[in-house]
């Protein structure tokens, strides 16, 4: 039974999905005006993982996500750059797959472009007028915010403490300070579409609620975010659906923390913004990813160079158990050594690794859970190598469980028989640089059978200075990173 965090309740409630056996999301995905930021890339990945367990579960999930590839802030980038702004938006839309490809993030069923549901946003925008819970003024419409009674129910703010907290220009012409737009009347060298009132462009908040209710219908299941959406983003999205719809908008609402550096928010004012693209150019992207999953969702995350290599060691270590049982496979029985107990302990840790994520989630408890299962492998491992009382069904059952933590977490891509891929964008890592290591490796043996041991010693000393270990073992050496 899957447990989430509801922003509206602001309390954990057992998931029930609208459909039976299958699970409907929304994501808001970039603004397409520049590369993507760690501050995006948080929300892809929590979002994939969560979407993965639910099929993990056995739901049948449909998953989108959009592009706002209409902006002001594309406006602005592209006349910078003398660039048409659909243009610019689309090649973002390209870059933003390259970066989100690397960090194992699965493509949504459906990525919407606002540039290509004007009809269902205008639309949106004609029923709101109709029912009274929008006004055109000079060519731009804005919702009534007065005629919506539950507005700040996702945030818990009153319109008192919204409207002393906001930047909003003071617009005479509004109802209420607080009023937004639905449509923004064409203003001289901007891209601009025809509607009743006017060429203009739709305002940010409608985008995705015309959007989500083509793609999931009302009362879809689950609508995410970054913290940072909650208000006034998806405030707004909740009131001008419910207004022109008359039913409920999203069953849960679901937002990760902030990312923060050296302990304070990520923004370009405080010079700390990082792009993701600059950050797999240093680690290897599942590394990035693994260090995204570290932290429960809702909380913060404080980013540094250290913790990312932290979570590369923590990377290697699941790495070299996997190493470990394909050698120990080569010399492995249909049946050896405690197969019942082990297979028994493999169990339950998949009961913990469900327990973990049925807890709204909870990634960093479920990597803990896989730590304990590369300890019990490990452990096996040790005792039964010596007397030869590896099982084969044993080391199937261990492969099998870390498949299906991975098929949820996605640490690692696939080759195309299924078998995790170890050294995906690893630096200096790949088939050349492994068969020079074997080359290493048995030079040192050759330089032991002769008993050459300076030479032995120094092959084991230097390679240890560039993080290799080698270790003696009964079967040979072996070489881990």
């Amino acid at each position: 039974m899957v447990q989430l965090y509801n922003t509206v309740t602001r309390k954990k409630e057992e998931f029930v999905p609208r459909d039976p056996g299958e699970v409907s999301i929304y994501v808001c995905g970039p603004t397409t005006y520049n590369y993507i930021h760690l501050g995006n890339a948080r929300p892809l990945v929590v979002f994939d993982t969560i979407r993965r367990y639910f099929a993990y579960r056995g739901y049948r999930v449909k998953y989108i996500q959009n592009f706002t590839d209409i902006d002001d802030k594309i406006i602005n980038r592209a006349t910078e750059e003398g660039e048409d702004p659909i243009n610019l938006a689309r090649k973002y839309i390209e870059e933003f797959f390259i970066d989100s490809d690397a960090l194992n993030v699965m493509r949504a069923d459906v990525h919407p472009k606002v540039s290509e549901h004007l009809p269902e946003i205008i639309e949106m925008i004609e029923n709101l007028i109709s029912r009274g819970h929008a006004y055109q003024v000079d060519g731009d419409v804005y919702f009534d915010i007065s005629s919506y009674r539950d507005y700040g129910k996702l945030s818990g703010r009153t319109l008192d403490d919204m409207q002393a907290g906001a930047r909003v220009d003071v617009d005479q012409r509004k109802h209420h300070p607080m009023d937004f737009a639905l449509w923004k009347a064409a203003k001289e060298g901007e891209p601009a579409w025809e509607s009743p009132w006017g060429a203009g462009r739709p305002g940010w908040h409608i985008e995705c609620s015309a959007m989500s209710l083509k793609y999931l219908g009302n009362n879809f299941d689950i609508h995410g975010g970054g913290h940072d959406l909650i208000f006034p983003h998806h405030e707004n999205e909740i009131a001008q659906t419910e207004a022109a719809t008359g039913q409920p908008f999203v069953r849960y609402w679901m937002h990760n923390g902030f990312i923060t550096i050296n302990q304070e928010k990520m923004s370009k004012s405080l010079g700390n913004f990082f792009l993701v693209r600059e950050i797999l150019a240093k680690f290897p992207s599942e590394t990035v990813r693994f260090f995204l999953l570290s932290t429960h969702y809702r909380s913060p995350l404080d980013f540094d160079d250290e913790k990312l290599e932290a979570a590369g060691k923590g990377l290697e270590r699941v790495k070299n158990c996997l190493r470990l049982i394909y050698e120990s496979e080569k010399n492995s029985f249909a049946d050896g050594g405690d197969t019942a107990g082990f297979l028994s302990l493999l169990d339950l840790r998949r009961r913990e690794f469900e327990t973990a994520m049925d807890d709204d989630f909870n990634t960093a408890l479920a990597i803990g859970v896989l730590f304990e299962l590369v300890g019990d492998i490990n452990s096996y491992l040790h005792k039964a190598v010596p007397d030869s009382l590896v099982s084969s069904t044993a080391l199937a059952g261990a492969v099998h469980l870390i498949k299906d933590i991975n098929s949820v977490l996605g640490l690692f891509s696939l080759d195309e028989g299924g078998n995790i891929l170890l050294e995906k964008n690893r630096p200096g890592g790949g088939e050349l640089a492994d068969g020079l290591l074997e080359l290493i490796v048995r030079m040192r043996q050759d330089a032991r059978s002769r008993k050459d041991w300076a030479t032995s010693d120094n092959i084991r000393d230097g390679l240890k200075e560039l993080g290799i270990t080698l270790e003696d073992t009964p079967q040979g050496p072996r070489w881990k990173r």
